[in-house]
C-alpha cells in the first residue's frame, strides 16, 4: 500500500528531472511533453490518494476498482421527438442503439462494482477549463446521478483562495458563478500546491514543494466520502 511519503518522493523525483528529460526533445514537442508529464504525474498522485484512503477505512483493496472506461450517454428521447423533420426522426429511431456518446473523467471509482466516484486530474485548471470539467460531470451524472464529483489539480489558475490551501476554501467569484448553472454537479475542488499558477515560474522550473499536510488533507477528504461504502 502506497504512503504519503511515497507520493511526495515520486513528485520530488519527476519535477526535479521533468526540465532535464524534456530538453531532449525537439523544442516543438517541450511544451507537449511537459503538459503529459504533469498531467500524469497529478493522476498517479490522485490514484494512490484513493487507495490510501480506502486503506485507511479498512475497506479491502479487492473491493476498490479504479479505472477511465468511457461511459455511453444515451441520445434523449425529449431530443428526437423535438425534431421536425420526420425522416430523421424515423432513422434515429431505427439506429438508436448507436446514439451514445462516450466520455471519462481522469478516474473512476467503483466499490463493488458500484460507479461512486469520479475524479478529473489536473496539472492545473482555469475557468475556461472548468466548463468543459462541469459539462462532463453532468452527462455522466444523467446516467449515474448519484456519484461524488472531484477536481483535483496541482495547481490553479481558478483565482480566489483555491491556491492558498485554507481549511475553508471560500473559492472565486468566477467559478462559483460558473458552478451555478449546473444545478446536477457539486463539484469538490482540492488543490495540492500553494500560489496560484504563474506562466512565467512553471513549478518544474521553480519548484513547489508538496506538503505533507496538505496531502493528508486530500486523504481525508476522499475518507470522508468513501466511508459510507466500506
Amino acid at each position: 500500500m502506497p504512503t504519503i511519503e511515497d507520493i511526495i518522493k515520486t513528485y520530488d523525483t519527476i519535477l526535479k528531472v521533468a526540465d532535464t528529460n524534456a530538453l531532449r526533445q525537439s523544442a516543438r514537442a517541450y511544451g507537449g511533453v511537459m503538459r503529459s508529464l504533469k498531467g500524469g504525474l497529478q493522476e498517479h498522485i490522485t490514484e494512490e490518494i484513493i487507495k490510501i484512503a480506502w486503506s485507511n477505512l479498512g475497506g479491502d483493496e479487492n473491493r476498490l476498482d479504479i479505472n477511465s472506461r468511457k461511459i455511453n450517454v444515451p441520445i434523449r428521447q425529449s431530443y428526437i421527438d423535438r425534431i421536425k423533420d420526420k425522416e430523421v426522426q424515423d432513422y434515429i429511431r431505427q439506429n438508436i442503439e448507436r446514439y451514445v456518446y462516450r466520455l471519462s473523467v481522469d478516474k473512476h471509482i467503483f466499490i463493488d462494482g458500484k460507479f461512486v466516484m469520479g475524479i478529473e486530474c489536473k496539472a492545473f485548471t482555469e475557468n475556461a477549463m472548468i466548463k468543459r470539467i462541469l459539462i462532463d460531470f453532468h452527462l455522466i451524472k444523467l446516467v449515474y446521478p448519484q456519484i461524488s464529483c472531484f477536481l483535483f489539480q496541482l495547481e490553479s489558475q481558478l483565482g480566489g483562495d483555491y491556491s492558498k490551501l485554507p481549511k475553508t476554501v471560500f473559492g472565486s467569484f468566477s467559478t462559483h458563478s460558473i458552478m451555478s448553472y449546473f444545478e446536477n454537479v457539486e463539484l469538490h475542488i482540492f488543490t495540492l500546491l500553494e500560489g496560484e499558477r504563474n506562466i512565467n515560474k512553471p513549478i518544474h522550473k521553480f519548484f513547489k514543494p508538496l506538503e505533507y499536510d496538505n496531502v493528508e488533507r486530500a486523504v481525508k477528504l476522499l475518507e470522508h466520502h468513501l466511508r459510507k461504502f466500506v
